[in-house]
């Protein structure tokens, strides 16, 4: 990393839900929401948006992530791929967030390689393929992953895949033992370091370092999505999303 040559030398993005919405009525494939992109399959189907929850939890200011009823259907925010572990570690990302049920739903928050406009978690980033078996479809992936069609079907999972450490597709092998649980919020944090190793916490517990698990050389974006897998619009509530980095002053 090249020296600071100013007091900008720190990236950080932030999304409170507090005012900005993507209305269900937009059509557009992809729109914009405070520092980040709108993005998912069913963005342009006009069935689905991110509106700000003023009814049951809204002194914080609450996003709800709407998909569309659609099986594989995807909606979230996400940054350009505009970040790279060598030269803007250490990256920190953080969401709190809640669902309202656990069924028929999965959610990556994280970074990967996989972030267009029409983003399908299941066809773009990660799937579940039989009940312990995880498909890695991105070519780069790192963060918590939750899916109804695991056999521990509430549990967060520290997915990753594109650095030094090989990937792991048993999902027993990749689980948290930390529950999400049906309306109560959680604090999902992503630490990595410029080595590539990352760190998985939830509600300020570490819960698991692992060397090598990203790639300090691969361009990447931070997501926050959920989608469906069932003909049925699930919803994910976000308190905050929230990306941090440094700037890259060799360029």
């Amino acid at each position: 990393m090249a020296t600071v040559q100013s007091e900008h030398g720190r990236i950080e993005l932030f999304e409170d839900f507090t005012g900005p919405e993507w209305i269900v009525a937009e059509t557009s494939a992809s729109g914009a929401l405070g520092d980040f992109r709108v993005i998912g399959d069913g963005v342009a189907d006009n069935t689905i948006g991110i509106t700000v929850d003023e009814a049951t939890a809204p002194l914080n200011g609450v996003g709800i992530f709407m998909t569309g009823a659609t099986d594989k259907d995807t909606t979230g925010v996400a940054t350009a791929l505009c970040l790279d572990v060598a030269l803007m570690a250490p990256i920190v990302i953080e969401a709190r967030l809640q669902f309202a049920d656990l069924d028929t739903k999965v959610a990556f928050i994280g970074l990967t390689s996989a972030n267009g406009d029409d983003l399908s978690i299941e066809d773009d980033v990660i799937d579940t393929t039989a009940g312990t078996t995880i498909e890695n479809t991105a070519t780069h992936i790192c963060g918590f992953y939750l899916s109804d069609e695991l056999t521990d079907d509430e549990d967060w999972h520290a997915v990753y895949k594109g650095g030094t450490a090989a990937a792991v597709t048993l999902s027993t092998d990749l689980d948290l033992d930390d529950d999400a649980v049906a309306g109560e919020f959680q604090i999902l944090r992503l630490e990595v370091d410029n080595n590539g190793t990352a760190r998985w916490y939830i509600d300020g517990v570490l819960l698991k370092t692992l060397a090598g698990a990203v790639s300090t050389t691969a361009d990447l974006a931070a997501v926050c999505a959920i989608g469906t897998d069932a003909s049925t619009s699930e919803y994910m509530y976000v308190d905050y999303f929230s990306v941090k980095a440094n700037r890259d002053w060799t360029v």
